[in-house]
């Protein structure tokens, strides 16, 4: 028997999953990291932590598993999208890692606000600090590193690293997600990379996502190295998890934020209701379009109701306590706490709870706070339908969150879709262990995907509620836009 260990480095903590040839999880083990966040709000990584924790989580996983490490035979990685590092050419970091939820990088994109036509046409990406692009020039600005230097997304860092330096690539769906990356021409764009300052030699070279990275052992965990295959962003694992491979299939995954994506084929489709085109995958010399909206805070208010608010102790409550709240209640929770992402695009908004009564209480807030979630989601699929001209007739969905039954039936019910939830929360971990696996020759694919599970829900509530909720909801929105 052979074995795939998946990397999953997110926004939270990294994974290693471990899976036979068979796609079956054996084991997992995670490692969580410091959110650094200073008086400015920006959030930052340490690179050296990150690592250290994938080194970590891989051996960790392979001595519970109890499995002989020689049976190894590859591995993958998904990865928090976005967020932006620097480091020297012997691998040493040269700043933190500035985190995608991170909007420091403001200035530097707004300097470049007469370029934002072009560089939406050749890119997809509405002009925003949220893209590498930006976090970049502000990096380059502040360290001012002497070259030769690296720039990169956090999979080029971990392959970087897992080779010792032999490796510097990134995959077409991290490439398609820097704003520097030309959707037309599938190559780092040289007018966007001056305008930005960033030297293309700072660049990693871009491969298909089932490419051959290089070959690690884990810091010499491992007897002999293994292949490093499958390496996508996480929501493209999850979708490719999620075997959304055909024109008009759909998926959200949730996270800290929520990324809502569609794939639209072999060809570019240009956003005219503020989404994001990207690249799927790249995979046997091919890629794969997609439309994407971006939200920034999914499962992070759910940890506001813990951490900041103290109204639940555990994520897990967030259900039961919103399952007590008053049906009539009115009160919206517009979660702007760094700004809106898709399809709003709004990153000076500021957050608000709008509609309380004098009876609102714990449970009102905690229900506001999980319809949140369920109504920015709606907004971008209602852009998706408008930009892609599919009619959706399910999403799927996966992460953490979609255990919340509460929340995934009013999400069914506020975008009138079936919704159909993997049983399984690692889709990230399992998209890219699945590309390994077929990759690498060591799994089949009617085997992988004949095995997953779903929990399927469908739209219960009536119209004029809905009609409502919806209201309510745009009511609100509509003060801070």
């Amino acid at each position: 028997m052979k074995y795939i260990i998946a990397i999953d480095q997110s926004t939270q903590a990294t994974k290693a999953v471990l899976f036979d040839e068979t796609g079956r999880i054996v084991g997992r083990a995670d490692h969580c990291h410091q959110q650094i966040i200073n008086e400015h709000g920006w959030v930052s990584h340490d690179l050296s932590e990150l690592y250290q924790n994938t080194i970590r989580s891989a051996r960790d996983v392979v001595k519970k598993a109890g499995i002989d490490a020689s049976s190894i035979g590859a591995v993958g990685i998904s990865n928090q999208r976005e967020t932006t590092a620097l480091w020297d050419k012997n691998g040493n970091p040269l700043e933190r890692a500035v985190v995608w939820q991170c909007v420091r990088a403001k200035e530097e994109a707004d300097r470049r606000m007469d370029w934002k036509e072009i560089i939406q046409k050749k890119t997809g990406l509405p002009l925003s600090p949220y893209y590498p692009a930006a976090k970049m020039a502000w990096l380059l600005h502040k360290v001012q590193p002497k070259e030769p230097y690296c720039l990169g997304t956090i999979d080029s860092w971990l392959v970087y690293k897992l080779t010792h330096g032999d490796s510097f690539y990134t995959d077409y769906s991290n490439a398609s997600r820097t704003q520097l990356f030309n959707l037309h021409t599938l190559c780092w764009d040289e007018e966007l990379c001056r305008l930005f300052h960033i030297p293309m030699t700072a660049l990693p070279k871009v491969m298909d996502s089932n490419a051959c990275y290089g070959y690690t052992d884990f810091d010499g965990f491992l007897d002999k190295k293994i292949p490093i295959h499958g390496v996508m962003g996480d929501s493209h694992a999850a979708l490719f998890g999620q075997k959304c491979h055909c024109k008009g299939m759909a998926k959200a995954t949730y996270g800290t934020g929520s990324s809502i994506m569609m794939n639209v084929g072999s060809s570019f489709v240009t956003s005219n209701a503020g989404l994001a085109t990207s690249l799927a995958w790249g995979i046997d010399g091919k890629v794969e379009y997609v439309l994407e909206g971006n939200i920034h805070y999914a499962g992070a208010v759910i940890s506001w109701l813990q951490n900041d608010l103290k109204l639940i102790s555990s994520a897990s409550e967030a259900e039961e306590l919103a399952r007590t709240a008053n049906p009539e209640d009115g009160t919206i929770l517009i979660p702007a706490f760094t700004g809106l992402g898709a399809p709003y695009w709004k990153e000076d908004a500021k957050a608000m709870l709008w509609g309380m009564s004098r009876t609102s209480g714990r449970a009102e807030i905690a229900k506001a706070a999980l319809d949140s979630i369920a109504f920015q989601v709606m907004d971008v699929l209602h852009a998706m339908e408008l930009d892609s001209g599919c009619n959706l007739k399910e999403l799927c969905v996966d992460g953490g969150p979609t255990k919340n039954s509460l929340l995934m039936q009013f999400q069914s019910d506020i975008t009138q879709q079936k919704l159909r939830a993997a049983k399984k929360e690692e889709l990230s971990a399992i998209g890219a262990a699945y590309l390994a696996g077929l990759a690498a020759g060591i799994s089949r694919e009617d085997e992988l995907f004949g095995q997953m599970e779903y929990e399927v829900y469908t739209p219960s509530m009536e119209f004029e509620k809905r009609s409502k909720y919806v209201e309510r909801w745009n009511d609100a929105l509509s003060m801070i836009m």
